[in-house]
Parts: structure tokens; sequence; C-alpha cells
């Protein structure tokens, strides 16, 4: 085993999604509704947002866009995610980050309704997911759990990595993965820029999550035979023999680990297909919310 195939897994839940949307609208129900909140014009992010609106187009799911100028001020930033809040018509919405700086991204999560924050980062969903309580799940980390359910990975008693501790991806999936669970039970650390010991710690580890955003970070001979590692990195980098000029490498050094990993996701094609996979079903689990009884 080596490179694992994300795109077939995905393409497999895709399917399975579409015939959950199809049976949802069948009566002449609405279907689901997934609006994105954008602001410039960060190539990545426009990447990512039109990614979701072609696999909500796919899946048979109504999606709206929101595109606004850097110029947008804070305050008329959550008058759109107010007027999202009361809009029945849309099950669940995202802020897609980063956002210019003069805009506080925290304080604006906080306006978002709990009960449509699909994207899993605001606190109330966060802390219900600390707690083990039913919540939207912060979509990164709940593409890699999806991974481990398809694979039947048993994480009990094993040591994992987690490499980063961003809110959207290390601090969650640290959480999950060590939280009583089927997916879970796994004995975590978490690494960071302050850690100590690092190549020692991830080749101690059975499983290694990499979300440290700094390209090929880790190397062949940090990690153990038989590991599986999740890259989530997305890392843009300077290659003269791409048409583009540039292209896109994960946190790990994916060439030189594959052959000695059990599993390693690639970049692209991997995490980031899971993440909006995830997206997607949180946007079905918050129709259904809105539509009980």
């Amino acid at each position: 085993m080596a490179e694992l195939n994300v795109r077939a897994i995905s393409k497999g839940m895709k399917s399975a999604l579409k015939d959950e949307v199809k049976q949802l609208v069948a009566g002449g129900n609405r279907a689901p509704h997934l609006a994105a909140v954008m602001v410039g014009n960060n190539p990545a992010s426009k990447a990512y947002v039109s990614n979701k609106v072609k696999t909500c187009d796919e899946l048979g799911i109504g999606s709206s866009l929101y595109h606004f100028d850097e110029s947008i001020t804070h305050d008329e930033l959550v008058d759109v995610i107010h007027r999202l809040n009361k809009d029945n018509g849309v099950d669940g919405f995202i802020l897609q980050l980063p956002l210019p700086d003069h805009l506080d991204s925290q304080s604006l999560l906080m306006e978002i309704d709990p009960l449509k924050d699909v994207d899993g980062f605001h606190p109330a969903n966060f802390g219900k997911m600390a707690l083990g309580l039913p919540a939207f799940l912060p979509a990164t980390p709940f593409g890699i759990v999806l991974l481990i359910e398809y694979l039947g990975l048993d994480l009990s008693g094993k040591k994992v990595a987690v490499l980063g501790r961003s809110d959207i991806v290390g601090t969650p999936i640290s959480i999950l993965l060590s939280r009583k669970a089927p997916y879970g039970n796994a004995t975590v650390t978490l690494l960071h820029s302050r850690s100590k010991n690092i190549r020692e710690e991830l080749l101690a580890a059975d499983v290694i999550v990499a979300a440290i955003g700094i390209p090929s970070f880790v190397k062949e001979d940090m990690v153990k035979s038989g590991v599986i590692l999740f890259d989530v990195g997305i890392n843009r980098i300077e290659d003269p023999s791409a048409k583009s000029g540039s292209r896109l490498v994960g946190d790990a050094d994916f060439n030189a680990i594959k052959d000695k990993a059990a599993w390693i996701t690639p970049v692209p094609g991997g995490i980031g297909l899971m993440t909006i996979i995830s997206l997607i079903k949180n946007t079905i689990q918050a129709y259904k919310n809105n539509h009980k009884g």
C-alpha cells in the first residue's frame, strides 16, 4: 500500500449523498441549500469555493455565492451574515477564510447562527464537539474521521501525532481522535512550533496528521515504516517545469514517504476532497434539522 486513492473514495461518497438528496426532495420538497460568503480574490479561496459550488451542482444541492470586494466593512459583513441567519431558504453557510486583515475573523464567525454553521467553527459547535455532543464538526477534521471510518481503522491505543495546533484542524482533530468513539480512543500528541523533539515524536507515531503549513516539512527519516499519514497541507511552491510556474505540495515529502507508509494522502486530491464531502454532509444534516416533523 502507499497512496490512498481519495478521489475514488470521495466519488463513492458523493454518489451516496446524491441518492440521499434525491430521497429528501421526493414529493416536491426543496433541495438543501448551501451559501458561501467570500471577500476578496484570494486564488486558493476562489478555487475552493468553486469546487464547493460544483459539488453542490453535481449532487442536486442548491448553492449561492456572496462575493464582496475587499473594501467591505466589518459592519456590512455582519449585516450579510445576519440576513443569511434569517433566510429560511438557506440551510447552512460558510464564511470563507482567510479574510482581509481589517476584518476580525473570530468576531464575524461568532455572528453565524450555530444551527447554520456547517463549517463547525462557532464556539457553540466546537464546545459540543469537545464534550461529545451532537454538533457540526469542523469540515477538515470531519473529513479525516470519514476516511478513518471508511478504511475501518482501529486507532484504540494507537499513538497519533498531530502536527499543528490551529483551531480549524490541529486542535479539533486531536480532540476527536482522543475521545471515546469508534474512530477514536487514540493516544494523541499535539505538536507545534514550540514542541521539542518533533522528529522523535513523529517517529513514534502510528498515525500522523500533518497540518503545519510548511511545504514537505515531514521527511522520510521522520516517520516509521507502516505509518498512516493524513496530509492536510496545501502549499504552493515554485516549479519552473510546471506550465503555471508553480505546483501544490503537502506538509509531507510525499514521494520520499509513499513507499514507506501504509497509507498516505496525496496533495492535491486528498484531504481537500474530504473536506468538501464533510461540508455537504453538514449541510444535509442542517436541512434535516430544519425539516423535523
